[in-house]
């Protein structure tokens, strides 16, 4: 009987397979993935039941939007430091269990105030005030364990690949939030988030890669001052991290005053819905465009277009006509945008010293928590004025910084993606 190429040279073909699957071709990293995806669907599908709870349900402000997006906010960066010291000291996957335990318990909570009809405003703002706390630990320890599951050359892969279980959340989990608030009400959204940070807390338990600590200079303190010292020490650092910071805190307003914008174009919670889904689904349609220009010499200015895009994408979408010309321009928002994010994160994953990946990483992970302390520029403008002026202001300013930077820093724009570790 005649052998395949493959059964002739089996190591070859598991080579290749591993080249085209990536860090995928890892078992254990597709199962931190896939349960990373849940909790992930979580944080994205009950960030926005929150939202439409105080808009629509309790009759809430712009202002106290704001103060959601603030609550949220300030407790995940005040912690994100500490967690990124964390994360060097001690076990990342027991924390990441930690993490995913206190968040199905606030959830739970929650859903359970929603159901019995006995929520308030400032109690969605007292949870949410908790889970940021718990957020803080969240994000720099995930960011610095998955490293551990894959090889170096999968890097860039797994990057994407995070950025893939973002943006498909995106693109998902606002319809099925949308449909879920409309038959079965916020708190049904709830419970739902209850069983993605359940699922996660299972994955965890079961994976059975640790982190040894790494050693620590002097004290917590400390070690923050370092991880501090060492960012302000490499100018790219300094750059990508300040960028990501701006583009959060600068652009992404929209995404707190999107309740408001449904509710301009007529629609209810399933319009909300949809309209965030059309960013999710052209935020993952640029992951994979990022994906044929990411290894450009000229990837630099690939990344620096993009953000300009976005920008103008942004007002385009805020003062939009119509409903539908509204969704094409959070497509082209959400396409454009994912190219700064998937490069920035490569070239710091691949540059940073493993003894100060998880502090870089505490301190680069705040910068999602600038989108809801944003919603509180935002939502202060819009009292004022209206959604609109809001998030044409901040996209405007986010188009300055670019440009500047552009400008003034060829470090940036001659980023060279055939090789990105170099400094």
């Amino acid at each position: 009987m005649a052998t395949t190429t493959e059964q002739q040279n089996p190591v070859g073909f598991r080579e290749k397979l591993a080249e085209k699957l990536g860090a995928l071709s890892n078992a254990k990293y597709r199962r931190y993935w896939l349960g990373s995806l849940a909790s992930v669907g979580a944080i994205q599908i009950v960030t926005m039941a929150q939202g439409w709870l105080i808009v629509d349900k309790l009759g809430g402000s712009t202002v106290d939007v704001g103060v959601l997006g603030g609550a949220t906010a300030v407790p995940t960066i005040l912690v994100s430091l500490f967690g990124g010291v964390l994360a060097d000291r001690l076990d990342r996957r027991m924390l990441i269990v930690a993490v995913s335990a206190a968040s199905t318990g606030l959830l739970m909570l929650l859903a359970i105030l929603d159901a019995t009809n006995t929520v308030m405003i400032w109690h969605v703002v007292v949870i949410a005030s908790a889970q940021g706390l718990v957020m803080g630990f969240d994000g720099p320890v995930r960011s610095s364990y998955f490293p551990l599951l894959i090889e170096r050359r999968h890097m860039a892969s797994a990057v994407v690949l995070g950025t893939v279980m973002w943006q498909f959340s995106r693109l998902v989990t606002p319809i099925i939030g949308g449909v879920l608030i409309t038959y079965g009400g916020t708190e049904s959204v709830f419970f739902v988030g209850v069983l993605g940070w359940v699922s996660m807390l299972l994955v965890m338990i079961s994976l059975r890669v640790s982190s040894p600590p790494l050693g620590t200079s002097r004290n917590y303190v400390g070690d923050i001052v370092d991880g501090v010292k060492f960012i302000f020490s490499r100018r790219d650092f300094l750059l990508l991290i300040g960028l990501t910071y701006s583009t959060h805190f600068f652009g992404m307003q929209y995404l707190q005053l999107m309740p408001f914008f449904a509710k301009r174009f007529g629609r209810d919670a399933d319009g909300f819905g949809i309209m965030l889904s059309a960013l999710g689904l052209g935020a993952l349609a640029g992951t994979f465009t990022v994906g044929k220009v990411r290894a450009n010499p000229r990837v630099g200015y690939f990344m620096l277009g993009g953000t300009i895009t976005f920008t103008v994408a942004v007002i385009s979408f805020a003062f939009s006509p119509s409903f539908y010309v509204a969704l094409a321009f959070l497509f082209i928002g959400g396409l454009s945008n994912t190219i700064f994010f998937v490069v920035a994160m490569t070239v710091l994953q691949l540059r940073v010293p493993e003894q100060m990946r998880g502090r870089v990483m505490g301190i680069y992970t705040i910068t999602f928590s600038f989108i809801p302390l944003g919603g509180v520029m935002g939502g202060y403008v819009a009292s004022i004025y209206d959604e609109r002026v809001a998030v044409g202001i901040g996209a405007a300013i986010l188009a300055s910084i670019f440009l500047f930077v552009g400008i003034t820093q060829p470090m940036i724009r001659n980023f060279n993606g055939t090789n990105l570790e170099e400094v």
